[in-house]
């Protein structure tokens, strides 16, 4: 009964949202969670007919095997899409899952470098050799863009506009966006791209990768890993860093500067500003600062 229902689902995931195939999977699989459940107590239940109740017994079911509060919180916000995508097909008139409460779930934040920090670090890169070239272009193009690593393995030749200061990045779900880069990043690059990338020997198909190994293929992600580790190292750094750390310090630092947070959600290429405000750990003196300054009770 429930699988022309997931099927459109899937259809909408697909092609309203542009998603990958993998996030795709996963909204389905928490789709079947809930129809597991319904076959398991005998219920013949369309999304139409399913109430808040029902679903409250389900989450308790779902906590009752054993699953940890992330993976509750995750199965719950699938449900929340579903019945998002009923409404908007007009199958179901109301969302039972508007009051429905999912776990509190506790976010740990990695840890971040000071702007200092990531000078000291990318300072490390000798950049007398070929790979320290290309290395110096790939740490400052990560910190002044705040890309994940797999779109910097991923970035394109044909995807840079130095003229105009902005990078063309694909994103999760094959989502395109176009991100501001500064003048240090651009001329690392084109100094990589003009004096190191043109005198190597490109594998098919690695054309118009920007990023190339010694082989002249594209980089792996956990090189991009290695680089960053062996850097830190030799900075003296006792932080747990990855490449992740830098697209977090990137988005801080914004913040803490005092940069508008749909700006900085955009940029990122976060689909949501709640995931957003996770890389924004104001410390309290920002914070009050802000109030102080455009709270108009303080003026």
């Amino acid at each position: 009964m429930w699988d022309s229902y997931k099927n459109g689902f899937k259809g909408y995931l697909q092609l309203e949202r542009s998603l990958s195939d993998h996030s795709v999977d996963a909204y389905l699989h928490d789709i079947e969670k809930l129809t597991d459940y319904l076959m398991l107590v005998g219920s013949t239940q369309s999304p139409v007919s399913i109430e808040l109740k029902d679903l409250q017994h389900f989450v308790k079911w779902i906590s009752e095997l054993g699953m940890s509060q992330t993976s509750q919180a995750r199965i719950i916000s699938g449900i929340r899409s579903f019945y998002k995508y009923c409404l908007i097909e007009q199958i179901c008139t109301s969302d039972p899952t508007q009051l429905l409460e999912a776990p509190k779930t506790k976010r740990k934040l990695p840890d971040t470098l000071s702007f200092e920090e990531i000078e000291l670090v990318i300072a490390q890169i000798d950049q007398s050799s070929p790979e320290g070239g290309r290395n110096k272009a790939i740490l400052e193009t990560m910190y002044s863009c705040g890309l994940r690593v797999s779109e910097v393995i991923n970035l394109k030749i044909s995807g840079i506009y130095p003229d105009l200061g902005f990078i063309r990045v694909t994103g999760k779900g094959d989502k395109e966006r176009l991100v501001p880069i500064g003048k240090d990043a651009i001329k690392y690059i084109l100094l990589y791209k003009n004096n190191i990338r043109v005198h190597q020997n490109i594998q098919k198909d690695n054309d118009d990768i920007l990023f190339l190994n010694k082989r002249g293929s594209g980089l792996s992600r956990v090189m991009i890993f290695y680089i960053i580790k062996e850097m830190v190292q030799k900075a003296g750094i006792k932080k747990i860093v990855s490449p992740h750390t830098f697209r977090h310090s990137f988005a801080t630092h914004l913040v803490e500067g005092g940069a508008d947070l749909r700006a900085v959600q955009e940029m990122l290429g976060h689909e949501s500003i709640t995931t957003t405000e996770i890389y924004t750990h104001l410390d309290r003196d920002y914070l009050r600062d802000t109030l102080q300054r455009f709270h108009p009770a303080y003026k």
